[in-house]
């Protein structure tokens, strides 16, 4: 109890820094809008996924389904992000043989998960053009975690709200919101990942690991079951993941780490032998010193059929106007 008293106290406190953020991200996007910020397209659709808090709320799992979802529908997608974590002097492609430390950790994922383009960089209009001028079959670009990147135009936006919804509804740096939830009346789409919001839903399925050392090794959860195991997860909500445990009946220790968090081995030696599950934005940073008892656990977004059919609409509205 005296916890959360004393995160209420810290959130007041701050709470003038938070009203100044707010001022400034509100006037930042007016200037953005009234062209005294300059800002670019790229000349092809754009489709943005992001969210108002800090941290991961599903938008990996969401970008790799959307990019999915348009090669079926006979587009040919790219992905753009920022990199996070990693220092990317200028726009590069990303791929399952870089390194997290070069690229960041959730490009790699997109890469290997999407097969399609991926590019970093911290200025994505320049990393729009990169990837075009070396891809030019590229005709539709899906920007992971974009929705506060205002200098780059685009034509879809979808946000995505977990469940832990906006926290304590405060802005940086009293609470977790970058933008207030009044922004999710602009954006074009929104998706509730375990949120009670209106939209649309999304969830995230799956319940087979398979081994670091050999990923042809397949076990499915419940041959954890009644064991010793350890969990760990670096991500922006850990306990998603422990839940998502226990859910498949694996009673795990938790780990939880920070967001990216720079895994390396010792992070993960507990001082037994018992298996190690996590997710597999944490296992690309822990690829090339495998164990044989580190286990991953892909998981695979499950959205509304009803979002499909949206943003195909939505995109065949600019295949018409192209062809017109």
């Amino acid at each position: 109890m005296r916890h959360w008293a004393s995160r209420g106290v810290v959130a007041w406190a701050l709470w003038p820094a938070s009203l100044a953020f707010g001022l400034v991200a509100a006037l930042r996007r007016i200037f953005y809008r009234l062209g005294i910020l300059p800002s670019a397209h790229p000349g092809i659709p754009v489709i943005v996924v992001g969210n108002l808090t800090a941290g991961g709320s599903g938008k990996t799992p969401l970008v790799i389904w959307i990019a999915e979802r348009l090669k079926k529908q006979g587009w040919t997608p790219a992905i753009v992000s920022r990199g996070y974590g990693a220092r990317v002097d200028a726009p590069r492609a990303a791929s399952i043989a870089d390194d997290a430390a070069a690229v960041g950790d959730e490009p790699i994922l997109l890469s290997r998960r999407s097969g399609c383009p991926v590019w970093v960089g911290a200025e994505r209009i320049a990393v729009c053009r990169a990837l075009r001028a070396a891809h030019p079959e590229v005709d539709v670009l899906i920007l992971d975690d974009g929705l506060q990147h205002y200098a780059l135009r685009r034509d879809i936006e979808i946000a995505l709200v977990d469940a832990r919804g906006f926290g304590n509804g405060f802005l940086l740096p009293a609470g977790p919101l970058r933008e207030p939830p009044s922004r999710l009346r602009s954006v074009d789409g929104v998706v509730g990942h375990g949120a009670s919001i209106s939209g649309y839903s999304m969830k995230l399925e799956g319940d087979e690991f398979h081994r670091m050392t050999d990923a042809a090794e397949r076990r499915k959860a419940s041959a954890f079951a009644g064991q010793r195991v350890h969990a760990v997860a670096g991500i922006g909500e850990p306990n998603r993941f422990f839940l998502h445990l226990a859910k498949l009946g694996i009673q795990a220790i938790p780990h939880p780490f920070p967001d990216h968090h720079p895994f390396t081995p010792r992070d993960l030696d507990f001082g037994d032998e018992a298996p190690v599950l996590m997710t597999e934005k944490d296992a690309v940073k822990l690829r090339r010193a495998a164990r044989a008892n580190w286990w991953v656990l892909p998981v695979t977004a499950q959205v509304d059929a009803a979002f499909g059919d949206w943003l195909t609409r939505r995109l065949d509205g600019f295949r018409r106007s192209k062809a017109a």
